[in-house]
């Protein structure tokens, strides 16, 4: 097991291609889309579509950990819900763009984003706000306002967002979501739901004549392995923990 599922109650890896042009939604290109990923995974059984042109294919989530694979018009999407290892979950997504040129009729023009997202849930019964606010702290500009007396924090979810080229093709996005609400905090009642922390690292725009899609999510899935390892578990995910532990 991968010592990212030790920093938080679940975490997942996801990867989504977004395209230009509409992506062939007949019954051929798809069951041919995903009889190839199934040969590869064969537990991933779960075959079904949603309303507007959108399948799935997925393993059973209710053993914890499970894949998944999607078609929408304009996206293709894989993840991993606490996969074993960083490793497999690539591997996964290796495999989906490796396929998608040639089932689908991708082409490296079509892209209009390619991302990689890392997600960590935290289950926490409380005001998830105040939390994040204990444990990560504000910025000095703010602090003062939190201290007015009688003031509760309703709303804290800090976002960065940086430009890793000089052309800004390539950026990360590090958010923070919290779910609790004005009620939930007037009555008291606070129901047991996920804070959640995103990286995302996206690449912007067509590929160029020598990449690969699979090389591309390759690249980005190094730069967010980095990230998270140099400025967020130490420095988000662990304080989080560590708050919530002591609640």
């Amino acid at each position: 097991m991968t010592r990212y599922a030790s920093l938080s109650d679940d975490y997942y890896v996801n990867m989504h291609l977004h395209t230009e042009m509409d992506l062939p939604n007949n019954r051929e290109a798809i069951l041919h889309y995903f009889e190839r990923i199934q040969k590869q995974y064969p537990s991933m059984r779960n075959f079904y579509s949603r309303e507007r042109n959108e399948f799935v294919l997925e393993e059973d989530k209710e053993r914890g950990d499970y894949r998944w694979a999607s078609v929408e018009p304009r996206r293709i999407c894989s993840g991993a819900v606490n996969a074993p290892s960083l490793k497999d979950a690539f591997d996964q997504h290796r495999l989906v763009l490796d396929v998608a040129p040639y089932a689908l009729t991708l082409s490296p023009l079509d892209c209009d984003s390619l991302n990689v997202m890392v997600g960590f849930d935290y289950t926490y019964r409380g005001n998830h706000s105040a939390l994040v606010a204990e444990a990560l702290g504000m910025t000095p500009a703010l602090e003062r306002m939190a201290d007015i007396p009688g003031a509760t924090v309703l709303n804290h979810e800090p976002a960065l967002q940086l430009a890793l080229d000089e052309d800004c093709r390539t950026q990360c996005r590090l958010s923070i979501e919290t779910r609790t609400n004005a009620y939930n905090v007037r009555t008291g009642e606070f129901p047991e739901d996920q804070l959640s922390v995103y990286l995302t690292v996206r690449r912007y725009g067509s590929l160029e004549r020598d990449e690969t899609f699979s090389g591309v999510m390759t690249r980005l899935a190094e730069i967010c392995t980095e990230l998270i390892d140099q400025h967020i578990i130490d420095q988000i995910l662990r304080p989080l923990q560590k708050a919530i532990a002591i609640k």
